[in-house]
């Protein structure tokens, strides 16, 4: 299974979101880290919309998204970029 598909497993699993994209940004890094997920995968883009998030700051949603996540980094995901929102805020995406 790709990095991509268990960090959206994860997310769907614990968060239960209404809405999630989670996007593959590495092919814009290429070279910038080694690869220690082994698959290639190592920049990646978390944009999501889950009423888990009501009335948390950015921070701790960050917070929370990157502890779920841990697994991931500490196998070699170099870079997670996080859009948290909960319903209703407004996103850019």
């Amino acid at each position: 299974m790709s990095v991509r598909s268990r960090i959206e497993t994860t997310l769907q699993d614990k968060l239960q979101p209404e809405r999630l994209i989670v996007i593959d940004e590495s092919h814009q890094h290429a070279g910038h880290q080694p690869d220690m997920t082994g698959t290639g995968e190592t920049h990646m883009r978390v944009r999501i919309v889950a009423d888990k998030f009501s009335g948390m700051s950015r921070l701790d949603r960050h917070r929370m998204v990157n502890s779920l996540l841990k697994p991931e980094l500490d196998a070699g995901l170099h870079a997670l970029a996080v859009e948290a929102s909960a319903p209703g805020e407004p996103t850019h995406w």
